[in-house]
């Protein structure tokens, strides 16, 4: 978990491809986007997450003497190719959009522009560190949203696919909206909030669940949460409890939070049960905590049964996105530079109209309402295009040409997305912390539609092309059904 040399968390095949460029042409610079097809879970929005790993990646990018002599092992790569991997180093640029953005489909999440050498070597490790963490934000943020306000503790660590997942995974969720996470050394390296009450074992421990409660309460007096379901949680674990707590307002004891989780049986009637339990002793503040394989959905149906509960615990669903695995993100070659210094569009057909890629050097306008500060759409154009707001802005689906929305001039605001990373292998940009990216995400959810935002059939935001960039696209694709 100490600092590693990643450079060679890379596919082969991205090595035999350097090898073949090496000898078989010139190291012409070109254009990757890294993108994603579809949100998680049919969602409405994705969360940006994981740039900072990338960053610290491309930063320490080089090639030992244990690694050559590794690769010189396997038999397949020369000494002239082994020779220059030596002393490689990254010389391109790199764009991306900040960590805590809302995301959707198709747009480029990151763009490198090096030599075709360059910019092969570094599309795995880019991509598996964005396609988790914006998994893991995109489900966080999810959950945050079924909890309407109320907060959500990440403590999934034990349940994760390792601990690289585990504690990136953390960080990925406080991004999302988490409020804190169980990882203790996810809350040392970023800062964040850590959490936790106690497991079933400190009861059983005890010779009975009262004095195992005092004793906690003892030791931890002004953040006293009670796990009450070990033998009984309404005939024994809340009772318990309220003893210990009045024990506690009697000594003159005021926690900074109190209250009780409950981790098994019928969340709902339980939690319900145990408000007016502890209601009617006089503690209407204590918290009401729930845990036991909740997600949003779970969430959200707890909620519209009236549960009392106030604090949400969300471990394997969250820190796996166990219903949706996998991010889907791609990197595809956009376009070679040529003689004259001209970036030549490239494109990638497929019999799948979503597979089909967007051509050239791009970048990204996300439009807002001007008067709401909502999403309308975001429009890939190509870098360059610049936009009068002054102006009437038609928009269009580039898969349904027919289907236009016209933006009348001063109804809307514009930004370009897309922010320099490195330029010419200097890193030009500085990431924020974890606490400063979570606020940002706050604010980016705040622009979006209550109806993108929701669990079941969101309204998916436009993502549209320039007409400049679905013309060339058409051009490219016409001509290479000529050519078949």
């Amino acid at each position: 978990m100490s600092a590693q040399n990643l450079t060679l968390l890379t596919d082969l095949y991205e090595l035999t491809m350097m090898q073949g460029y090496f000898e078989t042409q010139e190291n012409e610079t070109v254009i990757f986007d890294m993108f994603f097809r579809e949100n998680p879970n049919k969602g409405g929005y994705s969360i940006m997450a994981g740039l900072e790993q990338v960053i610290d990646y491309i930063k320490n990018l080089n090639f030992s003497y244990e690694d050559v002599d590794y690769l010189r092992g396997l038999g397949i790569f020369s000494e002239d190719f082994l020779h220059y991997l030596s002393g490689f180093h990254f010389s391109g640029d790199i764009y991306a959009i900040p960590e805590g953005s809302v995301i959707f489909p198709r747009e480029p999440l990151i763009k490198v522009v090096a030599p075709i050498m360059e910019a092969q070597l570094v599309e795995t490790a880019i991509l598996t560190i964005i396609n988790h963490q914006c998994l893991i934000a995109t489900k966080a943020s999810r959950v945050v949203h079924a909890a309407q306000g109320n907060g959500v503790m990440e403590f999934g660590l034990r349940r994760a696919q390792g601990p690289d997942a585990g504690l990136y995974g953390a960080r990925a969720a406080m991004i999302g909206g988490c409020v804190g996470t169980s990882n203790v050394l996810a809350g040392e390296m970023f800062d964040v909030p850590v959490l936790g009450t106690h497991a079933h074992s400190w009861i059983m421990s005890f010779k009975d669940e009262y004095t195992a409660f005092k004793e906690y309460a003892r030791l931890y007096p002004n953040a006293c949460t009670l796990l009450v379901d070990t033998y009984d949680t309404l005939k024994s674990g809340v009772p318990n409890a309220i003893r210990v707590f009045k024990e506690m307002r009697d000594a003159g004891i005021h926690p900074k939070s109190y209250g009780i989780r409950l981790d098994s049986g019928d969340l709902a009637y339980l939690s319900k049960k145990a408000r007016k339990m502890l209601d009617d002793a006089g503690f209407t503040d204590a918290v009401i905590a729930a845990s036991n394989d909740l997600d949003e959905f779970l969430i959200n149906d707890l909620k519209l049964q009236g549960a009392a509960i106030t604090s949400w615990g969300v471990g394997t669903n969250l820190i796996t996105s166990k219903d949706c695995p996998s991010f889907g993100g791609v990197y595809k070659l956009a376009a070679i530079q040529n003689e004259k210094g001209e970036f030549v569009p490239k494109i990638k057909i497929s019999e799948n109209v979503e597979k089909i890629t967007n051509p050239g050097n791009k970048t990204i306008y996300r439009i807002y309402d001007k008067e709401t500060g909502k999403i309308r759409a975001d429009l890939i154009c190509f870098a360059g295009e610049e936009y009068d707001t002054s102006k009437d802005l038609v928009l269009f689906d580039p898969n349904a040409t027919w289907k236009k929305t016209r933006l009348e001039g001063g109804t809307y605001t514009m930004k370009e997305i897309l922010k320099p990373v490195f330029i010419r292998g200097e890193c030009k940009y500085d990431s924020p912390s974890v606490k400063e990216i979570a606020d940002f995400c706050r604010q980016e959810k705040d622009t979006l539609w209550e109806e993108t935002k929701r669990l079941f059939n969101p309204h998916k935001v436009y993502v549209d092309l320039s007409q400049k960039l679905y013309d060339t696209k058409t051009a490219l694709l016409n001509e290479a059904n000529i050519n078949i």
